[in-house]
């Protein structure tokens, strides 16, 4: 990676603009080509800097229930496991932590009633006991404005 992409991944997170063309308003803003910077979104893309793109919309306001749930697995499960809670696309993401409770993620749904039904078709899928699966559902929203940024070393 070089000065360009750092700037250009600044430049996604920051003040997307919304407009027709907005890689071109980037582009401009960037002082490059459009099909500079779309062939650098695409190269970081594939190598995986860049996993995801997309708005970020409160689920809440919609109208949509979210929890934060975990589930306690066995170490020699955990990729079974993971399969499973990621058949969901309900759950937006998922993460392994060093505990008893090893497999964290969240679930976003229409209403409660499909959170419950979601656990459990997971839990009967796992063969988990009830104590192993945890519903935390939200009741106050904290929501931190995350901006990646990464040292620079050039």
């Amino acid at each position: 990676m070089d000065e360009l992409d750092y700037r250009i991944l600044d430049a996604l997170q920051d003040e997307f603009p919304l407009r027709e063309r907005p890689y071109e308003v980037i582009a401009e803003r960037l002082n490059i080509s459009g099909d500079e910077l779309w062939q650098r979104v695409r190269a970081l893309l594939e190598e995986g800097v860049i996993r995801r793109m997309g708005a970020s919309l409160d689920s809440l306001k919609l109208g949509y229930s979210s929890t934060l749930a975990a589930i306690s697995v066995p170490a020699n499960r955990v990729d079974e496991a993971a399969q499973v809670v990621g058949r969901y696309p309900e759950v937006t993401h998922s993460y392994l932590r060093n505990d008893q409770f090893n497999i964290w993620f969240t679930v976003i749904a229409a209403n409660s009633e499909r959170i419950a039904i979601i656990l459990e078709e997971i839990r009967s899928a796992l063969l988990l006991e009830v104590w192993a699966v945890l519903n935390l559902p939200v009741t106050r929203l904290f929501k931190l404005d995350a901006r990646f940024k990464t040292p620079r070393r050039l």
